[in-house]
């Protein structure tokens, strides 16, 4: 009977590992972080990334490739919304993938082909990001369409890849919770029906490689982008509505920062717009979405209160001011403030943008014209909270 001898490779793990421990020293040092609440935030932060990093690698195949959840309650990153499923799938500029689907009753359907630095992919004719106003869609809410090579008369549903393309990101974007998502899957046409090669040792080395190096580049790039796009901007204000960055033509958004004492409350106003989709959330300064299950740090058009006068009135603050719009910042004395419209057929100008006036707690009332109409006792309050419950665990499992 014979034995063998199997040469073990040396720190496989150490490129990841070595990537974790610059990103807590990273978290441990940031200006930011003022208090325990703040650092312990910082670290389950990341712990979601890592957990994220490694599901992504250990799952990503350019040969059969499948969608993917891009972030969630438990791995979240790039403020994410709160209204959204985020799912994405590796594809690469030389292959033709087929998209299958099932439209669901959510406001919002959108495809966007990126590239492996999360920029949109140069297309022409604007292919990189489009909503599902572009596809046939039949009676029964099937769809199909083709990303592929540029083609010279590409048919109906057939979206190009442009240069560098390594990413198709979809988003669906839900308005009061109680819709019925989707479904969708992807196929690569020239290897579907054969069964990927199994990862060997040195492949199972190259991903703690490449988990090390997309953990850096999550927490560098994430870490960095309040500072970038909103820390410039006077704190508690707004700054006018505008074209989402790098998005699609039809979205908007409207973003700032806070800080608010204790004793505190911004209140914040804004038209009801026609735009099928108007959210807004508060999010932490790791760029990441509040706990918005059980508290109520986000509202978008649906499920807020809509005063008579066809405006939307928020309070948001650390103390319950007893109205409906009370916006959650769940102890955090600074945090991100965001907007987004989304499927608008026209601009979103400055006339439908927010105002923001910061008042004592006490003085809420005095810039509540509707307060009657506001007002939510805490029955009411705890009911609002469970139907966000319940709406959130029927969305991740339906």
């Amino acid at each position: 009977m014979s034995s063998r001898v199997i040469a073990v490779p040396k720190d496989i793990t150490k490129p990841l590992t070595d990537s974790i421990a610059a990103a807590e020293r990273l978290i441990a040092s940031a200006e930011f972080a003022e208090t325990e609440q703040d650092l312990a935030e910082g670290y389950d932060y990341l712990a979601g990334s890592i957990a994220a990093i490694i599901q992504l690698v250990r799952g990503r195949s350019l040969s059969h490739p499948n969608f993917v959840t891009s972030t969630g309650p438990s791995t979240k990153m790039g403020l994410d919304n709160p209204d959204t499923l985020y799912y994405h799938a590796d594809v690469e500029p030389t292959g033709t993938y087929l998209v299958r689907g099932r439209r669901g009753t959510t406001t919002d359907l959108s495809f966007q082909v990126l590239r492996g630095d999360y920029t949109p992919s140069a297309v022409p004719g604007g292919e990189d990001a489009f909503d599902d106003r572009r596809l046939t869609i039949a009676d029964d809410g099937t769809f199909e369409l083709t990303f592929g090579p540029a083609i010279p008369d590409p048919p109906d549903n057939y979206f190009a890849l442009g240069e560098g393309a390594s990413m198709l990101a979809v988003r669906e974007v839900y308005s009061d919770w109680t819709e019925r998502k989707g479904s969708i899957t992807i196929e690569r046409v020239d290897t579907v029906g054969t069964a990927p090669e199994e990862a060997d040792l040195a492949r199972v080395a190259r991903r703690y490689a490449t988990a090390g190096k997309m953990l850096t580049a999550r927490i560098h790039t994430w870490f960095n982008f309040p500072k970038w796009f909103y820390l410039d901007e006077p704190v508690n204000t707004f700054t006018p509505p505008r074209q989402t960055p790098g998005g699609l033509s039809t979205q908007f958004s409207s973003v700032g920062h806070y800080r608010l004492g204790p004793d505190e409350a911004m209140v914040i106003s804004i038209p009801k717009s026609d735009a099928p989709y108007q959210g807004f959330q508060l999010g932490s300064m790791w760029y990441i979405s509040l706990d918005y299950v059980n508290h109520q740090t986000s509202l978008n058009s649906a499920q807020a209160q809509v005063d008579p006068d066809g405006v939307i009135r928020m309070v948001v603050s650390h103390r319950d001011p007893g109205v409906a719009n009370w916006i959650e910042t769940t102890g955090r004395q600074q945090g991100i403030l965001q907007f987004r419209w989304q499927r608008s057929d026209s601009p979103i100008g400055p006339e439908l943008g927010p105002s923001a006036t910061v008042v004592g707690i006490d003085e809420v009332a005095a810039h509540l014209p509707h307060l009657e109409h506001n007002k939510i006792d805490q029955a009411g309050w705890s009911e609002r909270i469970a139907a966000r419950q319940r709406a959130f665990a029927e969305r991740m499992l339906g």
